[in-house]
This record gives C-alpha cells, sequence and structure tokens, in this order.
C-alpha cells in the first residue's frame, strides 16, 4: 500500500501580525494555584509537576472568533481549565529566573481540557495522564498577544464562564510558581525552543462540560477565548 503523508505543522494566531506561531512543543503545569492544588488534593508550595500534551493538540481560535471542539471520545467528564500560556520566543538551556522574560514571546489565553474520568483512574493505576490530557483538540488556545505590546502579566483577573455562569475565577498573582520560575525550572530538564508553549496552571472552579455549551474564557489584558463543545 502507498502511504499517503499531509504534513501539518500547527501555529497559533499573532495579534496584530499576518504571519502564525509555529507550535513546537506543549509543556503543562499542573496544581499552581493553591486553591486549585487542595482541590485535587494537594497542599503547599511543593515542586512544579508537568506533563506534555502533542502539538498538534492545539485548537487555535483567532481573535474574536469562537472555536468549536468536538467532545472528546472515551469520556463522560469532559472538565475545563482555564490558564495563562506563555510563548518561548528564544530558547536555552538553564535560564535563570531573573531574565526568563527576554525568552518569552508573548501570551495567550488557553483552556487545558481533560478527560477527568480517565485521569482519576490512571492516578490510581499508576499510570501517565496521556489519554486524559493529550487528546485531540486539547489544548484551545487564543491568538498571542506579543510581550512587545502586552509586557509581562504577572497580576490580573482570570475568569472562566459557560452558558454565561461564573466557574472559575482568580488572579495571576495567586499562582505559586510566576511564569518566569516556570521558565527557569523547565529549562533545567528541557532545552526550551521558539515555539514552546507553556500552559501556567489554573485556578479553583475546574468543572464538567457537556456538548452545546459555549465556554468564555478571559484574562486581563489578554483579551477573551471562546470555544464552542460540539
Amino acid at each position: 500500500m502507498q502511504a499517503e503523508f499531509h504534513l501539518h505543522h500547527p501555529s497559533v494566531p499573532i495579534v496584530g501580525s499576518d504571519r502564525g506561531f509555529p507550535v513546537r512543543r506543549i509543556y503543562c503545569v499542573a496544581r499552581n494555584y493553591a486553591e486549585h492544588a487542595r482541590e485535587m488534593g494537594a497542599t503547599g508550595r511543593e515542586a512544579p509537576f508537568f506533563f506534555m500534551k502533542p502539538a498538534d493538540a492545539v485548537l487555535p481560535v483567532p481573535l474574536g472568533a469562537t472555536g468549536r471542539m468536538a467532545y472528546p471520545p472515551k469520556t463522560a467528564d469532559l472538565h475545563h481549565e482555564i490558564e495563562m500560556v506563555v510563548a518561548i520566543g528564544r530558547g536555552a538551556r538553564r535560564i535563570a529566573a531573573d531574565i526568563a522574560n527576554e525568552h518569552i514571546y508573548g501570551y495567550a489565553i488557553g483552556l487545558d481540557m481533560t478527560r477527568r474520568d480517565l485521569q482519576a483512574e490512571l492516578k490510581k493505576l499508576g499510570r501517565p495522564w496521556d489519554l486524559a490530557k493529550g487528546f485531540d483538540q486539547s489544548a484551545p488556545i487564543g491568538a498571542i498577544h506579543p510581550a512587545a505590546v502586552v509586557g509581562h502579566p504577572r497580576q490580573g483577573g482570570i475568569r472562566l464562564d459557560v452558558n454565561g455562569v461564573e466557574r472559575q475565577r482568580g488572579d495571576l498573582s495567586a499562582m505559586i510558581w510566576s511564569a518566569p520560575e516556570i521558565v527557569a525550572i523547565l529549562s533545567e530538564y528541557f532545552e526550551l525552543q521558539a515555539g514552546d508553549l507553556i500552559f501556567t496552571g489554573t485556578p479553583a472552579g475546574v468543572g464538567a462540560v457537556q456538548r452545546g455549551d459555549l465556554l468564555v474564557g478571559s484574562i486581563a489584558g489578554l483579551g477573551a477565548l471562546s470555544v464552542a463543545i460540539d
């Protein structure tokens, strides 16, 4: 049989530009807000815990548009997690936290969508989270706002509404590990490179969504991200 290859390199829109941000890797930080950490059974300022999603798990949503996400198979408990996303513009190993901003190209709003029932089962079995976190379209993300324009957000509201009802609300200042600290720690384990995205964790209030739901997330200074579940 003749193999057919249709290569597609995922990219995310950039605000104010007609070019996209090509995605290399997606890193995610778990339990980076104290209330959510308690919600998920953790306490204190524990060392950050990372997991990954495939680059093509991104569901890019242009500024002002509504993305459409298919409800994934093999779950009856799909959860939302609203997060600020860091886009790396210049990579390196062992980046010091006090210069990490120099490596950050910009910021976006993202959703770490999770098959919570599968995650709970995988946790009990001591198995990796890939099936729960790395499925198709599991990383909806809005357009990237260049740091040269918006600066480096360290405080400001982060919120998610589902069908017009508030589900999650927090403040970036409540992150246990700041964006520069996350970049520094992650770069001890990996050589970060341009095109990497880092989902920086979610505040408390995660919950289930259903087909037909409309999710609208917002972060101060970064606008809004709208995603409909099909």
